[in-house]
């Protein structure tokens, strides 16, 4: 593992132990047996080792929503950016936590063009006009995918059934929304 990699690893357990707020450099270089210098030399700021631990996760933001948009039926819009965002909450589980719920990151990241891409999804999940059981829906599933990725009574689910499980409660959101769309709408 490289130095790049160390200081990476050791940033993202220190964030998701006391936030990205709670973290200072020093604590980094502390974690690693390095020097404060030693951080600076492959990061100059906090900002840029946060945008490094969750870039990757918001790169796959962008290729998950062109990926479900190049579908042709909605069904198959929703169900390709649903297990898109299933498959990087599972992949990601603790980068997940630390994007969703720090509000430093959510500082850091509300210009970044991954922002557009989850308004995509977003969209593509629900449908371009979705009723308020829908919205409610999609949004117990964004709370829901992360707070089951940082849920240490879900820890010893391999991924394989994690993903299988989160998919399965998701649709059957989504699904309920549907069926309660004619009541809701009436009441709209």
């Amino acid at each position: 593992m490289s130095a790049r990699e160390r200081l990476l690893t050791a940033a993202l357990d220190l964030f998701a132990e006391f936030g990205v707020s709670g973290t200072s450099l020093q604590m980094i270089a502390d974690r690693l047996g390095v020097t404060k210098a030693a951080v600076y030399h492959q990061f100059p700021t906090k900002e840029e080792i946060v945008l490094a631990v969750i870039g990757p996760a918001l790169d796959a933001l962008a290729n998950i929503a062109d990926a479900a948009q190049a579908r042709r039926t909605p069904a198959a819009r929703r169900d390709t950016a649903l297990r898109g965002v299933v498959d990087l909450v599972v992949q990601h589980r603790r980068v997940a936590a630390v994007m969703r719920f720090d509000p430093m990151v959510q500082q850091i990241v509300t210009d970044h063009p991954a922002m557009v891409s989850m308004l995509r999804i977003r969209e593509l999940i629900t449908g371009p006009d979705p009723d308020t059981a829908t919205s409610v829906a999609a949004s117990m599933i964004s709370g829901g995918l992360i707070v089951a990725g940082i849920d240490a009574a879900l820890d010893d689910l391999d991924d394989d059934t994690l993903r299988e499980q989160l998919l399965d409660a998701a649709n059957r959101l989504l699904g309920g929304a549907r069926r309660a769309r004619p009541a809701t709408a009436g009441g709209s």
